[in-house]
């Protein structure tokens, strides 16, 4: 395994179960500290004692709060000494309705949760990244905020201004030797789509998948690790899609299967036809 965050210190928002845990146990195997936040102390805690206390610290924060985030980046700074990844990656779905049946309250809930606490954590991280010479900042949006879905209005909404809030940052920091980027991941087998499958919608939602399958969380970890770290030097602002090939389509079907189908079904024809009698 390579050491290619040795003597960093990331923090991780989200980072008690799914992409989050996945993405800490990545950094902490290539060299990092890591502070694990999550809504949930005992799991985070689980996590933190998982990887070694002494590569892994956790705290309960609340992303939608600023104060918490601000003292979830104090904690890594007073436990390890600096804040060079930030992966903002805490996040929940929504609803389904449409957005005249959508409450107020969940409508500033989602966007709270999936585009406040990018904003809190970025404005938190930044200033200390740049009084230690640079940083990279990984935001966690989906493949939702490039595109609408039926009935998840105000996670697309979130989603999608995490992608625009991603490039404006890119774009003001870069001075600062701050990387900004985005991954968008498509359906990724963890906690927040698991009803999917206990419901039986998962034949459903992969079929227009052309990979067939939904996506592992620690395949989002690699992309995450990938732009946290020297390797993408020269990338910053960029949306990078992870979703199984769904996105690459226009939408339309496959011509070349319905070409097959309608040969298939002209040649039955002929076939019962030569079978009857004269």
């Amino acid at each position: 395994m390579s050491q290619r965050f040795a003597g960093q210190v990331a923090v991780i928002t989200g980072g008690a179960s799914g992409i989050g845990w996945s993405t800490a146990r990545l950094l902490v195997a290539e060299g990092a500290k890591v502070v694990v936040g999550d809504l949930n102390p005992d799991a985070a805690q689980k996590v933190a004692s998982e990887l070694g206390t002494e590569h892994a610290a956790y705290c309960r924060c609340d992303v939608a709060v600023f104060a918490e985030v601000e003292a979830m980046m104090a904690l890594a700074v007073d436990r390890f000494g600096s804040v060079d990844i930030l992966v903002n990656n805490a996040g929940i779905g929504s609803d389904i309705c449409t957005a005249v049946e959508l409450s107020l309250e969940t409508w500033r809930r989602v966007v709270a949760v999936d585009l406040d606490s990018v904003f809190h954590g970025c404005k938190a991280a930044i200033p200390l990244m740049r009084e230690s010479g640079g940083g990279a900042i990984v935001n966690v949006a989906s493949i939702s905020g490039l595109g609408g879905d039926y009935g998840f209005n105000a996670y697309n909404a979130a989603k999608g201004a995490v992608i625009n809030f991603t490039r404006a940052l890119a774009l003001d920091h870069a001075r600062d030797n701050v990387r900004v980027n985005a991954v968008c991941p498509g359906l990724i087998d963890t906690a927040l789509t698991a009803f999917i499958e206990k419901r039986g919608y998962l034949p459903a939602l992969t079929q227009n998948i052309p990979m067939k399958r939904i996506g592992r969380p620690e395949e989002i970890a690699k992309l995450i690790g990938f732009l946290a770290s020297a390797d993408a030097s020269y990338m910053t602002g960029s949306i990078v899609v992870a979703d199984g090939g769904l996105t690459a389509g226009t939408g339309n079907p496959d011509l070349g299967e319905l070409v097959a189908q309608s040969a298939a079904q002209r040649n039955a024809g002929r076939e019962a036809q030569r079978s009857q009698p004269s």
